[in-house]
């Protein structure tokens, strides 16, 4: 007998709900195949069966709070127990022959072992949407199905021609309400974004940026760079070495408050907001100033697929010096956004729309962008706030100032 214990869930991390079992008790399992799932205050983690054997125990059930080191179940070890599952099979064979058609439904019974295997991050989206888990083909290890291809197979039947509508079906009635726990992660969300709009003497600045410059640099690179390293050049990485450059000539939006203290840093890790499927995180990229932009890019590229592939260890979401969060992927044209406590700053990336401009005396059109710096007020004065906002500003809308760092 085995136990599946629950694993170390990194500093400052003391417990972690059950969020769901792959399997039952009495299922066949194999060694390092994923058994269960649990949700902390920061990522999910999964739990994979230590030997092969059957699940004998699930000592902790869906939505079960567990600590580090509580037994989740118990495990019956043995090459014996992994294969209970295709000896009943075997055995029904024999009640088959009385009637000639019992043999054809037999040919059906191995459909189920046929299927690949889902991850349960795509258990969860194969649920939900009523998918065909049989008919997913999986890129994982050993044929398994993972969130990407469920969400794959989802936009697929999203864009496959829509069936015709039967006529006169008679409507379905749902109830009016329903009732769902928050999971942990929504949980933490909603305490730290009021925690920081109690804690923080939060203000909101703005300005705008013509993106003419941005767009036509990144027109002019954008084949040559994907070429020469292997990812696309996109805004986010003109932004992060923006943000930087404002960072070194205003300290204090790059500092913090630790009681009667004032702690400024000195490196600059920048955390990148992320929309997952189970909420807003915000991986942090490291040393960023020390990045090229090519680096940059990689770096919220490996940032952005692990966040949604629920991948994202403790280490990643932690330590951030400032914050940027591009609500323009959305269509926002402007937002206020709070802080990430406990730092002093983020700034909001907006969606870019042309906009009459008066320059020179004339009226142009240009890609615009609304910008908006939050600050805590506590660290950041308003002029230092408007300062740093000017330099993002000029950085973006003149590129050679980061190059020279003026």
């Amino acid at each position: 007998m085995a136990d599946i214990m629950t694993p170390a869930l990194g500093e400052s991390v003391t417990e972690a709900t059950v969020a769901r079992w792959t399997k039952k008790a009495g299922d066949a399992v194999r060694k390092d195949e994923i058994l269960v799932e649990l949700e902390t205050d920061k990522v999910s983690l999964e739990v994979a069966a230590p030997a092969d054997g059957v699940l004998s125990e699930i000592n902790a059930e869906e939505g079960a709070t567990v600590e580090p080191g509580a037994i989740l179940g118990r495990l019956t070890e043995g090459a014996a127990g992994a294969k209970p599952t295709p000896a009943p099979k075997a055995e029904a064979a024999p009640k088959a022959p009385e009637p000639e058609p019992a043999p054809a439904p037999k040919a059906e019974a191995p459909k189920p072992a046929a299927a690949a295997p889902l991850a349960p991050s795509a258990q969860r989206i194969v649920a939900e949407n009523k998918l065909d888990a049989g008919a997913i083909a999986g890129s994982g290890k050993d044929g398994r199905v993972t969130k990407g291809d469920a969400l794959a197979a989802l936009e697929a039947r999203a864009s496959a021609p829509a069936p015709a509508l039967a006529p006169a079906a008679p409507r379905e009635i749902h109830e009016r309400e329903e009732r769902v726990k928050m999971t942990r992660l929504r949980q933490t969300i909603a305490r730290r974004l009021k925690e920081a709009q109690n804690a923080a003497a939060m203000l909101t600045t703005f300005n705008e940026v013509d993106m003419s410059a941005i767009m036509a640099l990144r027109n002019q690179y954008k084949d040559g760079f994907e070429k020469a390293h292997g990812v696309k050049l996109g805004f986010m990485s003109f932004f992060v070495k923006a943000v930087i450059h404002g960072l070194k000539h205003v300290p204090d939006v790059n500092a913090e408050i630790d009681g009667t203290d004032i702690i400024y840093k000195n490196h600059y890790d920048i955390g990148v907001a992320v929309g997952t499927e189970k909420g807003l995180v915000v991986p942090v990229l490291r040393d960023a100033d020390a990045l090229s932009l090519s680096g940059v890019e990689k770096g919220i590229s490996e940032l952005g697929k692990k966040a949604r592939d629920g991948h994202l260890a403790l280490e990643d979401l932690q330590g951030g010096t400032f914050t940027i969060s591009n609500g323009g992927v959305y269509g926002s044209l402007m937002s206020t956004p709070i802080l990430n406590a406990p730092q002093s700053g983020i700034l909001g990336m907006h969606k870019i729309q042309d906009r009459p401009m008066a320059m020179g005396g004339q009226v142009v059109i240009r890609p615009m962008m609304y910008l908006a710096l939050s600050y805590d007020h506590r660290v950041v004065d308003g002029q230092g706030a408007v300062t740093f906002l000017v330099k993002v500003k000029e950085a973006l809308e003149d590129p050679q100032r980061l190059l020279l760092d003026v």
